[in-house]
């Protein structure tokens, strides 16, 4: 897997329903970029519980998401 050349963080709140196809398509019409473009993007919902992140590996974009604990010990 090839490391991103440039990291970028969407300020924006992202409703984290959408999918890849959907966060790509707000990359193309916001930063006017493309997902494969050797970048990778991350997203965050409005609480901040929950992130996304779209990367290039190469061969395909991928998407990784995860929830975020407020509290580590409670996991």
């Amino acid at each position: 897997m090839m490391a991103p050349g440039q990291i970028f963080c969407v300020i924006e709140p992202v409703d984290m329903r959408r999918g890849m196809e959907s966060l790509s398509q707000w990359i193309q019409t916001s930063l006017g970029t493309t997902p494969c473009d050797g970048t990778a993007d991350a997203f965050s919902n409005r609480s901040k519980t929950r992130l996304k992140l779209l990367i290039w590996d190469g061969t395909g974009v991928w998407c990784w998401g995860a929830r975020l604990a407020k509290n580590a010990e409670a996991c």
